[in-house]
């Protein structure tokens, strides 16, 4: 049986269904940088921007692909995020929908699924609900953050993309998570879903756990977890996805996808400091220390070797 309540559910406004990613792209680059879950990371944050201006052949964009906001309650650290952002094309993860659009019942808007327990639930809508009141005392950013879309199509070198924050149908989906890919009831809703937006590659983030998966060497999907929290046991760097039509020579793992080259690149930053903020803002024993710190000081149970797939070994 499903769970159901707030945080589990994915509210009808959240949905837009893969074929409305068969729009024409809004962005044309030689090379596209994507960083969902950046999660008030500063220290992240900043390496991203390093990375994206180091490039320097043809054009290139940084995305933002939601929740860029979370762990950031902190009032100048919320700003300090949002105007960094806001100069970037950027989507709205759940976290910002929930915070400036809010949905009765969504809670943190998540939309978790069954094998997430309750009281991880049940701390991210507290996050929610503490993270929204500083949102609250910045009106003007909460009108920027309500007025960003769900969605991002780019041509990457002649390359349809689409970016999202969930998967291809909805904001807070979770067929791109590492865990949904890894059946065959989640691969085949992916080759549908390339049919039906037209995209070689979706990248999105939102299921905190990173994946690259390829299929038939011609399409993928990539997820890049989380850019401001460690990804794999222990590692302390979070991850960014790089898209382009030439390698970076930086990634941790990658794929060639047609004339693209798809790769997870390594977003390295001062943890220790890191920590510090985090623990400035979320102590022992407040909601956010409870489903992170662990993370935060150890890294997740997941391995670099099980990011990296082909859909015909899920088959």
């Amino acid at each position: 049986m499903t769970r159901a309540g707030p945080g589990r559910g994915c509210p009808v406004s959240y949905r837009y269904g893969a074929e409305a990613l068969a729009a024409p792209a809004t962005l044309r680059v030689d090379t596209l940088w994507v960083a969902g879950g950046l999660y008030g990371n500063t220290l992240a944050l900043e390496r991203l921007l390093e990375l994206a201006a180091a490039e320097t052949r043809g054009r290139s964009a940084l995305v933002f692909n939601g929740d860029f906001h979370w762990f950031d309650v902190d009032p100048r650290i919320y700003r300090r995020v949002n105007d960094a952002v806001l100069r970037h094309p950027a989507t709205r993860g759940n976290v910002e929908t929930e915070l400036v659009r809010p949905t009765s019942s969504a809670g943190c808007g998540c939309g978790y699924p069954d094998w997430v327990g309750d009281e991880d639930v049940a701390r991210s809508n507290r996050i929610i609900e503490r993270l929204r009141a500083t949102a609250q005392a910045h009106p003007e950013a909460s009108l920027a953050l309500a007025a960003l879309p769900m969605y991002l199509v780019a041509e990457v070198a002649g390359e349809r993309v689409a970016v999202v924050h969930g998967d291809a149908d909805s904001l807070a989906g979770w067929g791109f998570s590492q865990e949904v890919l890894a059946t065959p009831r989640g691969t085949t809703a992916a080759r549908q879903a390339f049919a039906r937006a037209g995209v070689r590659v979706f990248a999105s983030s939102h299921t905190c756990l990173p994946v690259l998966q390829c299929f038939d060497g011609q399409r993928a999907v990539v997820n890049n977890g989380a850019a401001g929290l460690p990804n794999f046991r222990g590692t302390r760097f979070g991850l960014a996805t790089r898209i382009s039509s030439h390698p970076s020579g930086l990634a941790l793992h990658a794929a060639r996808v047609g004339d693209l080259f798809v790769e997870a690149v390594p977003v390295e930053f001062d943890a220790v400091e890191w920590r510090r903020l985090f623990l400035a803002q979320w102590p022992a024993g407040s909601d956010a220390h409870a489903s992170y710190y662990e993370r935060m000081a150890e890294g997740p149970r997941f391995a670099p070797h099980e990011a990296l797939r082909a859909a015909e070994a899920m088959a």
